[in-house]
């Protein structure tokens, strides 16, 4: 009788300690979202569906936000909508600090207007599709899934129809390990970001490879590696002792046509106080640089390109040149390469279809970097632009970054995962 109270008692525990396990008997291995650059404000949407009776969500994907949350104030109807109540489960992965009426929330920030409040931890039902890495398959739900309410005001700047942000970062109840979690898959994921134009579709994958483009390239086989840090400072509130959940790389310098540019080292590491370092961004459009930083960058850039007419900038881009100077080529504009050189002495290689942007009818060609200023939270945040068309995957659990380098060497793009049934 002992063995049996004891083990009813243990599987109790479980069931409330266990508040986003999946209600399925289909375990996949990984789970599938498309992707869309916005082209009015070159964010990057993706669609999940969400509540009873399920409804699709549009969201802006954030790599470094710590939790999906939405509008909560206008529309939002379901029966299967639950608070979270203090000092639940749900508010404690969410690290949920604030309690009010016995409902614990935090805040929901619009990491583009860089407004943000307060709202509520809540629980309701999410839908997403699996897939074997080739294909998409059966939806599947988790009918616990933890999200953060917000409201109208904190939309402001985003998509066009886009009710919330899609956090990727290295919370808990991030996407990624909410959803390895639900499903006990590895907590890896991967991003593969698709230009504007024309209009395609990238791929989120959920789980680890294969992660196979048209015409059967597994992209999952050619990755190489580099390390993630950890910044242990907050680079949103900027608290010590509450670490960062954006994804960090070691650069240790930057080269144009194989020569590496002056720099000011000490920038490219995190200090006492969170300040430098490198992050990837998916809300910033192009990469910032430290003022120093960028100004090594073009110089070296216009250095390596002296038969270039140089035209007037196109905001916010500066270093702007004709583009009937420029050669064209399958792997965009031919201009001098980019090496970031990282932490393990792998370079990740920015080409001209990822340094070069198009403007005025395309007859200017920009450097795609910004001039972030003299002393920004981080030294080099590597931006949208710079990511389309290269796979990258973050192993939450290795704490390592793969990467692709660009997808035109393997002739293949992130528009070619194929969203049709197999």
């Amino acid at each position: 009788m002992a063995i049996s109270y004891n083990f009813l008692l243990l599987c109790s525990l479980l069931f409330f300690v266990s508040p986003i396990v999946a209600q399925t008997s289909f375990r996949p291995n990984a789970l599938v979202l498309p992707v869309q650059k916005d082209a009015a404000t070159l964010q990057y949407v993706t669609q999940i569906k969400q509540r009873t009776p399920l409804v699709p969500v549009k969201l802006t994907v954030h790599l470094g936000g710590n939790i999906l949350w939405v509008d909560c104030e206008k529309g939002y109807v379901s029966s299967t909508n639950k608070t979270a109540r203090c000092g639940s489960a749900q508010c404690n992965l969410a690290n949920a600090k604030a309690c009010g009426g016995g409902i614990c929330g935090a805040g929901p920030g619009n990491p583009i207007s860089n407004t943000g409040t307060h709202g509520d931890i809540r629980i309701d039902v999410l839908s997403i599709q699996s897939t074997d890495g080739r294909n998409p398959g059966r939806a599947v739900t988790v009918p616990n899934f933890i999200f953060l309410c917000g409201s109208e005001f904190v939309l402001q700047g985003l998509a066009n129809g886009v009710v919330g942000i899609a956090g990727l970062g290295r919370s808990k109840v991030a996407l990624p390990l909410q959803l390895a979690a639900a499903f006990s898959f590895d907590r890896k994921f991967a991003i593969c970001l698709s230009p504007a134009f024309p209009r395609t579709n990238g791929v989120i994958i959920f789980g680890d490879g294969p992660y196979v483009l048209s015409p059967n390239v597994d992209v999952s086989k050619s990755l190489t590696y580099t390390p993630l840090f950890i910044n242990p400072v907050n680079t949103e509130s900027g608290f010590l002792g509450d670490p960062s959940v954006e994804y960090f790389i070691g650069v240790k310098s930057i080269r144009v046509s194989e020569k590496a540019i002056p720099l000011n080292t000490t920038l490219l590491s995190i200090d006492s106080e969170g300040f430098g370092g490198t992050k990837i961004s998916t809300v910033n459009p192009y990469t910032v640089l430290e003022t120093s930083i960028y100004n090594a960058l073009v110089q070296a850039f216009v250095n390596a390109m002296p038969n270039v007419t140089r035209v007037a900038p196109v905001a916010p881009l500066r270093a702007c040149f004709k583009s009937s100077d420029i050669v064209s080529s399958r792997f965009g504009p031919s201009v001098p390469p980019i090496d970031l050189v990282l932490q393990n002495k792998v370079s990740w290689s920015i080409i001209g279809a990822n340094s070069i942007v198009r403007v005025n009818n395309n007859d200017v060609s920009c450097l795609g970097f910004v001039d972030g200023g003299v002393r920004p939270r981080t030294s080099i945040v590597i931006g949208g632009h710079q990511l389309e068309n290269n796979l990258l995957q973050f192993d939450l659990a290795s704490s390592r970054l793969g990467f692709s380098n660009s997808l035109l060497f393997q002739r293949t793009v992130c528009d070619n995962f194929n969203f049709t049934s197999a």
